[in-house]
């Protein structure tokens, strides 16, 4: 839940930090940070009171962009503590009263919350924790709870009769809400039981339970169709339970509040008056017990955890069902159980110390469909992907996502234009799932599928009849095609070569890319950066001049400053391995110019793989341009490559179908790419996991010249083609181990990934955890498949193995809950070189 900021502050009013901020050196801070704090904190203000004080009305801000600008917000404060005035939202609690609500003052002030997004982040709270108590992370015990998305209430029971209930509002007084909170059936107005004390303020959470809230939606929808038919205003449908909550609770008229299944669950308490004779409770998670002993809705979720194991746990668990539980969740909170020790502790301004809350990342986000475009990809594959509005989905910042092909897009119905809804596939992908169609005012508009390649012209076709997808035919010289193509071959999946990344490949292949929009932009009055000075046309020369006059003069400043159309370094991936730094020294890109992430419509030309030229006033070269340090080690990284493993290399070729399972299958059966050029396709497909399309794909590769080609320039500058079990890509053994010293740059072992390696895993499922010394994590995944063991996630039942490294977190906890063998780096070593019978004595 977001907190907010005791002040009342009109979105379009400016603010000004304190006195006492300007006296602690304002005047120091640069104006763009100044001016850039106070978007924030009115964009935070704003979307506060929105979400804390709207009745039907939806938040126009989601949580997952509040939380960027309130962690760019404290940024910026920390880098200028001056900013970070009494008014500013990182000082305050919750969301300022209204007017349309009695006031009621909190017994004892509700504080927020610290969050944090990362496992990472949870266990430097529990360290500090840990500092501060003196008491040992594994002996420490905290509760664990999970974190309602609701609306926050403060419920006071006098004699254990309900007297008051009150939102959180800035956290010392919010409005009384007592009438409406009667209406909710879990909440008694009559504590039940004994031993009450004579004041007790109970917190907890308002919620609307996720079963009731589609079937209260779609109820809605009904009744607009009839209200749309009859002239009626339309009632609201809300977007989440969150903020069908939060209206519910805020109506005026208590018995709107009554016609909704509004929950409530306890989750702490404030300030408590004891009877004489009556001891304090010592623990939180007793207190739990006892509010459930009174009749008070607590969470069956809670649990009381101890180390980092457990916490992360706890964590994994509820996000695996995240969507299972009573209602919606946003996160997990731990709280020192040991409520002395939480005195101890105390409260900054804000946050109790002794309390933090882990954060989910988002799943689903809604953002603006801004275009959809096309890509074409290494195998000549055209999707169109989506171009939107960044946002912030599960953990990282999307601005693109891919709608597969045209059928697809059809299938989901989204336009151009459209509000979306984006999620991360698996965490990982960025996926649109569909539009939101009540947001469409009819400026949306359909997409239609290219006929030609953007890239070279060439018409599209699908490669066989039925396929969806549609294919650039010309494999050898589409532009795209080669680009995806050579950053592929950089990929950590391929030949692994730091350096050579998206950037890096389009620079080789496609260096003029954004030559046509710079001088576009040249023609609509903007400049461009370049090792001479920066080139423009006034504005008033451009005004006096036709469309085509303005391109022109463009194209004549671009001449005379002798700019000329850059050839690409490589047309192809044969000459790959021929690079030497004098290739890349005049290689120059284009790029836009951007102020604090903010696009300016300029642009710059610059090199890309060698340092920045500067010339004296009087045109003499002041500092020559030389390598980058980047470039020297992509160079390097393109040398080591040369001695990868077979299967390495045969992933790097981009032959269609072939990916690292079947490249390490074919690799292991034939040892070298001689063999794999004379197996006919029968030979081929009889290897385990490849089967007759691989194989054809393969035999089809193959026979093309170019392809040829390819295969035999890189044969001609050093790359080994062969697994003969003296591969000069064989690893040597971290300290320790058996075998010759020395190590090559990612330290890993002999063979981590070498197809010779005898079968010691066959039929086995090994989970490596943590961080190992002698092995990366996809080098210990490498030896274990070599050895016919399956490298897998996730630690279930079947799993016959759990290797143990540096800072293992949940899935040590799970395996040895479930019993199985657990071993440590050298354990792993012992059963790759010898199979289970070799590690007896090292399973914990």
């Amino acid at each position: 839940m977001r907190t907010a900021s005791t002040h009342d502050i009109a979105p379009e009013a400016p603010l000004a930090p304190s006195r006492s901020a300007e006296a602690g050196g304002l005047s120091d801070i640069p104006a763009g940070q100044r001016a850039r704090w106070n978007e924030l904190v009115l964009s935070i203000e704003s979307a506060r009171d929105a979400y804390y004080n709207a009745i039907d009305a939806q938040s126009p801000m989601s949580d997952a962009e509040y939380d960027r600008l309130y962690r760019e917000l404290e940024e910026i404060e920390a880098a200028h503590p001056a900013l970070a005035a009494a008014g500013s939202p990182t000082r305050s609690v919750g969301g300022r009263a209204t007017t349309d609500f009695a006031p009621a003052p909190h017994h004892e002030r509700m504080y927020s919350l610290q969050d944090v997004f990362s496992t990472q982040e949870v266990q430097e709270w529990a360290e500090r924790m840990v500092a501060e108590t003196g008491i040992p992370d594994e002996e420490l015990a905290m509760t664990a709870e999970v974190k309602i998305d609701g609306l926050a209430v403060a419920l006071t029971y006098e004699d254990g009769v309900l007297t008051r209930a009150a939102t959180r509002g800035d956290g010392t007084t919010g409005e009384d809400v007592t009438g409406n909170v009667r209406t909710i059936a879990d909440v008694p107005r009559v504590l039940s039981g004994t031993g009450h004390p004579r004041l007790l303020e109970v917190r907890g959470e308002v919620y609307f339970p996720v079963k009731e809230f589609e079937a209260f939606n779609e109820a809605r929808r009904r009744q607009n169709v009839e209200r749309a038919a009859g002239g009626a205003p339309l009632l609201q449908v809300f977007a989440n339970p969150r903020n069908a909550a939060a209206g519910s609770l805020r109506q005026k008229n208590p018995a709107i509040t009554a016609s909704r299944p509004l929950s409530m669950i306890a989750h702490g308490v404030g300030a408590v008056v004891l009877r004489e004779g009556q001891e304090p409770v010592a623990q939180q998670h007793e207190w739990y017990e006892r509010l459930q002993g009174w009749g008070l809705p607590v969470s069956p979720y809670s649990a009381v955890v101890r180390g980092r194991a457990q916490r992360e746990a706890y964590i994994e668990r509820h996000a695996a069902h995240r969507h299972d539980l009573l209602h919606e969740i946003d996160g997990i909170v731990f709280k020192i159980d040991d409520r002395a020790v939480q005195r101890e502790l105390g409260a900054t301004s804000r946050v109790p110390r002794w309390a933090a809350a882990y954060k989910y990342p988002p799943e689903e986000v809604r953002t603006r469909l801004l275009d959809i475009d096309v890509q074409v990809g290494r195998t000549g594959r055209v999707t169109p992907f989506g171009i939107m509005e960044p946002v912030l989905v599960a953990g990282s910042r999307v601005a693109r996502a891919t709608l597969h092909n045209a059928t697809e897009v059809a299938r989901k119905g989204v336009r151009i234009g459209d509000m979306v809804i984006l999620r991360k596939a698996g965490d990982v992908i960025p996926e649109i799932l569909g539009p939101v169609p009540e947001s469409r005012d009819g400026s949306e508009r359909d997409f239609v599928m290219p006929e030609h390649c953007p890239s070279c012209g060439t018409a599209l076709a699908p490669a066989k009849d039925g396929d969806v997808d549609v294919r650039c035919p010309n494999t050898r010289s589409c532009p795209a095609q080669v680009t995806e193509r050579i950053a592929h071959i950089g990929a950590r999946g391929a030949l692994d070569i730091e350096g050579l990344g998206d950037e890096a490949a389009s620079a080789l292949t496609r260096p003029d890319a954004g030559r046509a929009e710079a001088l576009a932009a040249l023609a609509a009055g903007r400049s461009l950066e370049t090792e001479r000075g920066s080139i423009s046309i006034p504005a008033e020369e451009l005004e006096a001049m036709a469309v085509s006059e303005r391109v022109e003069a463009v194209a004549q400043r671009i001449r005379a400053a002798g700019i000329i159309e850059q050839p690409p370094v490589l047309d192809g991936e044969a000459g790959l391995f021929d690079l030497d730094e004098e290739d890349l020294r005049d290689v120059f890109v284009w790029r836009p110019v951007s102020r604090r992430g903010t696009p300016t419509g300029d642009w710059r030309l610059s090199r890309f793989f060698w340092t920045k030229q500067v010339h004296a006033p009087d045109g003499r070269v002041k500092r020559p341009t030389a390598a980058s340090r980047s470039t020297t080690a992509m160079l390097a990284q393109l040398q080591a490559a040369k001695d990868r493993p077979l299967w390495r290399i045969l992933v790097a070729l981009s032959v269609r179908h072939v990916g690292p399972t079947a490249a390490r299958a074919l690799a292991d059966r034939f040892g070298s790419l001689d063999e794999l050029c004379r197996a006919d396709e029968d030979r081929l497909a009889e290897v385990e996991g490849v089967g007759p399309a691989i194989a054809a794909s393969w035999a089809a590769w193959r026979e093309v010249d170019w392809h040829r080609e390819i295969l035999q320039r890189w044969r001609d500058a050093g790359v080994r083609m062969v697994d003969d079990g003296a591969a000069a890509g064989a690893r040597s053994r971290p300290a320790g181990a058996s075998g010759d010293g020395g190590g090559d740059r990612d330290g890993e072992p002999a063979g981590a990934g070498a197809p010779g390696a005898r079968r010691t895993l066959e039929g086995l499922t090994v989970v490596v955890t943590g961080s190992l010394e002698g092995y990366t994590r996809d080098g210990a995944k490498e030896a274990i498949i070599a050895r016919g063991g399956k490298a897998s996630g996730s630690v279930s039942k079947r799993t016959s193995y759990v290797v143990v490294g540096d800072k293992a977190g949940s899935k040590e906890a799970k395996a040895r809950q479930l019993g199985l063998p657990i071993l440590d780096e050298e354990g792993f070593i012992a059963l790759l070189e010898g199979g289970p019978a070799a590690i007896g004595a090292q399973t914990a």
